[in-house]
């Protein structure tokens, strides 16, 4: 799967939301979108393992190198000096979808699934959360902690799609699935009070976004059991449910202009994840 799911939903979900984000900027997460296609696209094309592999490498030495000749990579160094994006968050991303690159993909664990959360989705996360000038570090964690949320629920979407392809991120049933969701649950829970922190004109984008995201998890959970979720085919989110969903985002931001809380972090799975990648080092 690496991050490719991941993207294409994001991406229209997103879309949606990027209406309400002035046009600079939109243009700005486009080109970061557009540079992690296109290293997804490479890694998740049809072809020989080995060639998807040289052609990563690739890609990742002319990124690294920076040949500005490819406009998708002048971009996004553009993007990287404008707001400070370190190269570290870069070189997760492929850590990531390099990953993919094995004939069985299989995490075991609570901890190796959010560091693979955090690779391919919570560094986009992070990225974004510079790019719309947030400045705080617990508020650029919690935008980590959107991206882990929605990979998380993009891996409970996808586990028989994933597992067809020799890819297990999680158990193929639906307590494991169920469970996996909680999870994602409470990410989005941690980046909620936080999105206070992002400039008010981005604000409502980023809810919306995050709404629509996290309504994909609760139509899973409606399956109830693992032979309806089999059944169920792939679970979207149609536009009717989009723009209902976006109605309640005003209550988002209403609630987040009123509420004077502080966001309980994710502390014990941000430290699992600082054990292999320090955190504090990419804010």
């Amino acid at each position: 799967m690496s991050n490719k799911n991941y993207l294409s939903i994001y991406a229209k979900s997103f879309n949606w939301a990027g209406f309400f984000l002035p046009k600079k900027t939109y243009q700005k997460c486009s080109s970061l979108y557009d540079f992690c296609r296109t290293v997804d696209n490479i890694a998740d094309d049809d072809g020989e393992l080995d060639i998807k592999k040289k052609n990563l490498l690739i890609f990742k030495n002319d990124f690294l190198n920076k040949n500005y000749s490819n406009i998708i990579i002048k971009n996004m160094w553009d993007l990287m000096d404008h707001h400070l994006i370190s190269i570290k968050i870069i070189e997760d991303l492929f850590d990531g979808v390099e990953s993919d690159l094995n004939k069985k993909v299989q995490l075991n664990n609570k901890k190796d699934l959010l560091i693979y959360s955090y690779r391919v989705a919570g560094t986009v996360g992070l990225m974004m959360a510079k790019i719309l000038n947030v400045k705080d570090d617990n508020s650029m964690k919690a935008a980590i902690d959107l991206g882990i949320a929605m990979q998380l629920t993009n891996i409970s979407r996808d586990v028989v799609e994933d597992s067809k392809i020799n890819r297990f991120y999680i158990k193929n049933d639906f307590k494991t699935i169920s469970d996996t969701l909680t999870l994602a649950d409470l990410f989005y829970k941690s980046s909620f009070i936080a999105i206070k922190e992002i400039p008010f004109k981005f604000r409502f984008a980023i809810l919306v976004a995050r709404r629509v995201y996290k309504k994909i998890g609760d139509k899973i959970l409606k399956t109830k059991n693992i032979e309806n979720y089999n059944k169920a085919g792939k679970i979207y989110v149609n536009n009717i449910t989009k723009i209902y969903q976006t109605i309640l985002s005003i209550f988002d931001l209403v609630t987040l202009f009123l509420t004077k809380q502080k966001s309980g972090y994710m502390n014990n799975e941000h430290f699992l994840i600082s054990e292999e990648v320090d955190l504090n080092e990419r804010i």
